[in-house]
């Protein structure tokens, strides 16, 4: 009767089946501050607050109370709370509504919902999307010169 659920384990523990925490998602809750190098191999979910820098191989999900000030290199990255300094997303970023981001970032697809605060420079699949001189991005301004 309870035989499969013994033999699972004993599966699970010789490294036959994948082990439950190869989906685990890594949290930092509300009122916890970390300062440092935050390195993360799944999903992490930052509501408290991070100083410093934080690599994940998976998402980083920052909820509306959360807030990162450092340099962030991540698979993919939902922002609902405050970011400050460099962000670099190998495929897609979500800014939602309540986020404020500052900075640079760098991304191959980028979403931004109407209410968000996006003050950043970015780069997007290798080409420069904002830059701004004198009201006019750089693309354009070279446009000018080269008509000249």
């Amino acid at each position: 009767m309870f035989g499969g659920k013994k033999e699972n384990k004993t599966q699970m523990a010789s490294g036959t089946t994948s082990s439950p925490s190869s989906n685990s998602i890594n949290s930092l809750v509300i009122g916890t501050k970390i300062q440092g190098t935050i390195e993360a191999t799944n999903d992490i979910r930052i509501d408290g607050e991070v100083h410093g820098d934080l690599n994940c191989q998976g998402k980083v999900i920052v909820g509306p109370q959360g807030k990162i000030k450092g340099e962030v290199h991540c698979q993919n990255a939902v922002i609902e709370g405050s970011f400050e300094g460099i962000l670099k997303v190998k495929e897609v970023l979500n800014v939602r509504e309540t986020a404020v981001i500052s900075g640079d970032i760098q991304t191959n697809q980028l979403l931004v919902q109407a209410g968000a605060v996006f003050n950043v420079n970015c780069n997007m699949g290798g080409q420069k999307v904002k830059s701004i001189s004198n009201g006019k991005t750089d693309q354009a301004v070279s446009d000018q010169v080269a008509n000249a």
